[in-house]
This record gives structure tokens, C-alpha cells and sequence, in this order.
């Protein structure tokens, strides 16, 4: 019984750990990143009008509930389709702060 349970735990662990590595899956994020500088960067560069909003300034797990919430009206806000936004998404996934390749997109 208590083997069953440490298999249990073990296995909603590994399930909880990997939904965020895989959440950003999809897009493309050499894309993302010409679309961010494009796109983006105009309005959140430091000092810009959308407030500074780098890959740096969240983990992994905040971009994703960012685009979560917000994801629609960044394409509509940016002028972008949704499949671009993806590409966004993965760029700034793949470099966010607690990622292996952090980036500031400069």
C-alpha cells in the first residue's frame, strides 16, 4: 500500500514538473524572437509606453499564465495572428529568467 502511494505521488510529480516545460510547445522561437523585436519591443523596451518586458522578466510558469490571460490581446493589441503569438510565447519561454538559455533580447 505504501508503495502504490509513493508510485502515486511519484508519478503526479513527474506529471506537474513537465506540464510546464511542454505548455509552450508549438511555436517557433527564432520566429518569436524576430516577431518580439518586430512586434514588441517597441512598446515594452525600457522606458517604452507597455512598461520594460524582456524574456528576464518572468520564470517559465508566469509567461505561461501570461499568455494564458492575455494571449488573444497581445495579437490583437500587436497587430499579429495567434500562431505568432505562440512563436512569442516560445521565444520568451525558452529564455526566461529561470530557463537554461536566459535572454534579454537586445
Amino acid at each position: 500500500m505504501k508503495r502504490m502511494a509513493g508510485i502515486i505521488v511519484t508519478l503526479s510529480l513527474f506529471a506537474f514538473c513537465t506540464s510546464f516545460a511542454l505548455a509552450a510547445e508549438g511555436g517557433n522561437p527564432k520566429k518569436g524572437k524576430y516577431l518580439y523585436k518586430k512586434s514588441c519591443k517597441t512598446c515594452h523596451d525600457t522606458g517604452g509606453e507597455g512598461g520594460e518586458m524582456t524574456p528576464l522578466s518572468k520564470t517559465q510558469a508566469q509567461w505561461d499564465r501570461f499568455f494564458e490571460k492575455k494571449g488573444k490581446g497581445c495579437a490583437e493589441h500587436a497587430g499579429v495572428s495567434e500562431k505568432d503569438v505562440k512563436d512569442i510565447q516560445q521565444f520568451l519561454f525558452d529564455h526566461a529568467a529561470d530557463s537554461d538559455q536566459p535572454e534579454t533580447c537586445g
